[in-house]
């Protein structure tokens, strides 16, 4: 990518959060844009506070940039902020994409979508229609994690700390047709199981059937302790690099308007991820 020049023309697009500078994000979309020839740029940006925030959505309106993928802690300001907002990100209750276009804002979520590519590509055995998914914790990530897992056909059950939280969002996202649920009782038939944590999990998980499928939406370390505890078990793991990369395909298919280039990013991403230890 050195060398590689974008005109006074380039399309700006780009990642904010805080912190930031840790994100793998430029670095997948920028080699998807050297890849695909370009004239665009794919950059992060650091905003203090929400009126740093605010401020970057004004650019975006003024057309100063195409459009954001965004981070914690700014999904619900990002949600309430657009013009339109597709149906996946209202039912997450947050917005990790937004799409600037004359003067408008539309607001998706791609994490869902990110996670089932994720097991399609690291547990292609397992099929999610029918499947009895059990997702751990009941924030942002879970939420996302629980709307894509239901959407797909699963039956979701929810385990958190605090009961109470579970059984608000269980309620929230339960349909006629696809209830949610709260509750250990289904671990031990479980098909998958979703960490959403920021912390590593207490379960046991010698109750974890065989075949199971165990999934960590945390790339940071790759290889956790859950994925590790379940490996050593025999169980298959998919780790949250795969979710990061598969929710960026269709960020970059919204920002550039076109699709994602074959290439192998996921090495250049681990390579990163090694060079910082």
């Amino acid at each position: 990518m050195t060398g590689r020049a974008i005109s006074g023309a380039a399309v700006v697009a780009g990642v904010t959060g805080r912190p930031i500078a840790q994100s793998l994000s430029p670095l997948l979309h920028n080699a998807w844009i050297a890849a695909a020839g370009l004239d665009a740029a794919y950059v992060p940006f650091a905003p203090q506070d929400e009126a740093g925030f605010d401020t970057l959505i004004a650019a975006g309106r003024a057309g100063l940039i195409r459009g954001l993928n965004v981070t914690a802690p700014f999904k619900a300001r990002a949600l309430a902020c657009a013009d339109d907002v597709l149906p996946t990100a209202r039912a997450c209750g947050s917005a990790n994409l937004l799409v600037f276009e004359d003067g408008r804002i539309t607001a998706d979520s791609t994490d869902g979508e990110g996670l089932v590519l994720a097991l399609a590509e690291q547990a292609p055995a397992l099929t999610l229609d029918d499947a009895t998914a059990v997702v751990l914790g009941a924030g942002g990530a879970a939420r996302a994690a629980v709307v894509a897992l239901s959407q797909a056909g699963a039956e979701v059950w929810i385990i958190n700390r605090t009961e109470a939280t579970a059984l608000a969002m269980a309620e929230d996202l339960s349909t006629p047709d696809r209830p949610v649920r709260i509750g250990d009782a289904a671990l031990g038939q479980a098909d998958l199981v979703v960490n959403a944590l920021s912390v590593p999990p207490t379960i046991a998980l010698d109750g974890l059937k065989a075949g199971a499928v165990l999934m960590d939406m945390t790339y940071r370390p790759l290889e956790t302790a859950f994925l590790a505890a379940g490996r050593a078990r025999g169980l298959t793991g998919v780790d949250g690099l795969a979710m990061l990369i598969g929710q960026a395909r269709p960020s970059f298919r919204a920002l550039f308007g076109v699709d994602v280039p074959d290439i192998d990013v996921r090495s250049r991403a681990l390579t990163f991820l090694e060079d910082r230890g």
